[in-house]
């Protein structure tokens, strides 16, 4: 958390210090009438590709539509409650994450968790992708008493019928730009010497288990947005643009130089209230592009027509910044990225918790430590903290229920997560134990407390930060289903549990063992 408040202040220092160079001046910005247009995004947004909606298949776009229209029926679709500065804020937009089982994609401070593709065989056989590595892998992870990972559960039951047909036609769709991706990246033809208004011919999806290139999607965030319900949508500062529902970003938490690739979907049969009249078309939702901190190089806007695609593909998210300009009408967006998840998957959550169970023996029938190493307490503290307090359980329910309302994917790991989390607990008091132990080495004691006492001051810290964020103002106004839950808690003095929630005592025990 401390890293990302850190970026934010450096990106709020970047913005105030563009705008003092530009001392109320505008950068110019290019749309497709305009001259030099198709010249300016060959030479500065060339990783920018564009396909109209009539090269897609008519079925595919049926099926996705449909898909996004019975997502937002159902409620899928949130504003998530995100920390920016060290304070909480509602998303104007309103999320899904959907993607590869057991997989979660972060941004602003917040772990979102996957509701499960549904796709091909796995559908039938209640089995995921490579049916007879997974049960190897799962029967290895029994003999050493891991619980189940993403691959080797089945998903076919985790959600109803109707949401189960929606996840695989994003599915689908994620297998068409998987392909069609690929295809450019191979051929390295992109859009070179064409009209960027006039895309190629599109293959059919080719819904492979292991997508091809760099292009291996493996989440889409899904957003929706109104015009109408989103209150003072703020002018785009530097081009005048115009109002934009979605602020200049780079996506966040993908693998370097991975493409994304984004399918809009406006819905121009919804009545737009004070759209004029009946003989105006509402107006477009249009996608702006500039380059990164760059007051020199003019910005490129393009409208978009509903089925409508986007790739930014190799470095264009890194060296660019996109912002989405409102429209008149709602819109959805399913962006496919490749998310950087090696610290971001159940099977990696589920690794680190065994190892820092490692640590614990009851070959006497009671609990002990393997270990007074400083190096391996110090592991399992950190693991502690990481499954608690940053990213995973108090992440999962600061969210409240909305996950188990749709789908019930993520009920079993969670549950399992935390009784890992409860024996760490007990690994904590144990090595507490040998802190204040008065017939342990001196040298020992103060090891173990060196070791313990920065872990339970940021876990102190953090506890306090959740609790608070959980009781805000903003919080409250949440629906009992959505609203944030401060869990794990509980009362000091419940005997279930090895150590008290608040550790203030505790650590004041800890510094004065330092003291002596």
């Amino acid at each position: 958390m401390k890293r990302s408040d850190s970026s934010e202040r450096e990106k709020k220092r970047k913005r105030q210090k563009l705008l003092q160079e530009l001392g109320g001046q505008r950068i110019p910005f290019l749309s497709p009438t305009d001259p030099g247009f198709q010249d300016l995004w060959e030479s500065s947004y060339n990783g920018l590709v564009l396909r109209r909606a009539d090269t897609l298949p008519p079925d595919l776009h049926t099926r996705v539509q449909a898909a996004l229209c019975s997502l937002h029926g159902r409620g899928c679709l949130l504003r998530d409650l995100v920390r920016v500065r060290g304070r909480d804020v509602f998303t104007a937009v309103s999320r899904a994450l959907l993607g590869l089982p057991g997989h979660t994609y972060r941004y602003l401070n917040t772990r979102l968790f996957t509701i499960p593709w549904h796709c091909g065989e796995e559908e039938e056989k209640g089995e995921g992708p490579k049916e007879e590595e997974q049960k190897a892998e799962k029967q290895e992870g029994e003999g050493r008493g891991e619980s189940q990972g993403e691959g080797d559960r089945k998903t076919e039951a985790c959600c109803d019928q109707e949401l189960r047909a929606a996840c695989k036609a994003l599915w689908e769709l994620n297998c068409f730009f998987c392909e069609d991706v690929h295809r450019r990246e191979s051929s390295d033809h992109g859009r070179e010497g064409k009209d960027p208004q006039v895309s190629e011919g599109s293959p059919q999806p080719q819904c492979s288990k292991d997508p091809p290139g760099t292009a291996q999607f493996n989440v889409t965030l899904l957003n929706y947005m109104d015009p109408a319900t989103m209150d003072q949508l703020k002018e785009e500062p530097y081009y005048g643009m115009g109002k934009m529902a979605v602020g200049w970003h780079h996506d966040e938490n993908l693998m370097p130089s991975s493409s994304v690739a984004v399918y809009n979907y406006s819905c121009q049969d919804d009545k737009v209230e004070g759209g004029g009249s009946e003989d105006m078309a509402p107006a477009s939702w249009r996608v702006g592009l500039k380059v990164a901190w760059d007051i020199n190089t003019p910005g490129l806007v393009l409208s978009l027509q509903s089925g409508d695609c986007y790739y930014m593909r190799d470095d264009l998210n890194r060296t660019h910044q996109h912002c989405v300009l409102a429209g008149d009408t709602a819109r959805f967006s399913s962006t496919h990225r490749v998310a950087e998840c090696s610290t971001g998957t159940l099977e990696y959550i589920q690794r680190r918790c065994k190892e820092a169970l490692d640590n614990m023996s009851t070959d006497t029938g009671s609990k002990s430590l393997r270990s007074l190493l400083p190096s391996t307490l110090q592991l399992s503290e950190e693991v502690h903290n990481e499954v608690v307090e940053f990213e995973w359980l108090r992440q999962y329910w600061f969210q409240g229920r909305r996950y188990s309302r749709f789908c019930s994917w993520w009920n079993k790991p969670m549950e399992q997560l935390e009784e890992a989390w409860k024996e760490m607990e007990s690994m904590t008091q144990l090595t507490l134990a040998v802190a204040e132990d008065d017939g342990c080495e001196e040298q020992r004691r103060k090891e173990v407390a060196e070791t313990l006492l920065p872990t339970l001051t940021e876990r102190q810290q953090h506890r306090l930060t959740w609790k608070e964020r959980c009781e805000s103002r903003l919080a409250q106004t949440l629906p009992p289903e959505e609203a944030p839950v401060n869990r794990p808690y509980w009362c000091d003095g419940d005997p279930s549990m090895p150590l008290p929630f608040d550790l203030t005592d505790i650590i004041s025990r800890v510094e004065s063992l330092l003291w002596k």
